[in-house]
């Protein structure tokens, strides 16, 4: 996945109190459009330390943390460790170069993922097939932002854009909102984050 590298560099100073913040805001953001899921299997789509999923595994009967980098995964190991976590896994995976064809979820949830992700709508073609039927797919991230300029992220995503685009893949009954607005919380730049909900 885009910017494995980094995210290998920084995995054990990850979880700064900024980052806890926001990845409270992003669970609960989610948390609104989980229903009925205890029975339900979930993948914490991009995990980085699984900062959001740790906060959504009482939703649901297991949550699989999948991520590309190794170092991340091992922080959310010692996490599960250390919690005595008994409904989660964890799968160091990279979605961009291999398929798994056996991989089934019926929620996936990604948080500040989908800007690392060169080719958008390759990736959200594969979460699509990982769905089950009636499965959800339901994404944080931030709005476009035009003050942010890099080589190594989009600068944000047009919600209504997103949702054509989840559309023509096979998406249904997608609907998105902005959530929060924060100061500095993108690249040194205001921005605020949207969640979108869609389903298979």
């Amino acid at each position: 996945m885009g910017n494995t590298d980094k995210f290998e560099m920084i995995a054990n100073s990850y979880d700064t109190a900024e980052r806890i913040h926001t990845a409270k805001l992003a669970s609960d953001a989610i948390r609104e459009f989980v229903v009925d899921a205890k029975s339900k299997h979930a993948i914490d789509f991009g995990c980085g330390t699984g900062l959001i999923g740790i906060h959504l595994l009482n939703e649901f009967d297991s949550v699989l943390f999948l991520d590309t980098s190794p170092n991340m995964i091992q922080q959310i190991k010692q996490k599960i460790a250390d919690f005595n976590l008994r409904n989660a896994d964890t799968l160091c995976f990279d979605f961009e170069q291999d398929r798994l064809t056996d991989l089934r979820a019926d929620y996936i949830f990604m948080a500040q993922v989908l800007l690392h992700i060169p080719d958008v709508e390759s990736v959200l073609s594969r979460l699509f097939d990982v769905l089950n039927d009636g499965g959800h797919l339901l994404i944080v991230d931030f709005d476009k932002n035009d003050q942010v300029a890099s080589e190594f992220v989009h600068n944000g995503f047009n919600q209504d854009e997103l949702a054509d685009l989840m559309t023509k893949i096979g998406f249904k009954d997608i609907q998105s909102k902005t959530f929060y607005t924060g100061s500095k919380i993108f690249m040194g730049q205001d921005a605020s984050m949207f969640v979108l909900d869609s389903r298979k």
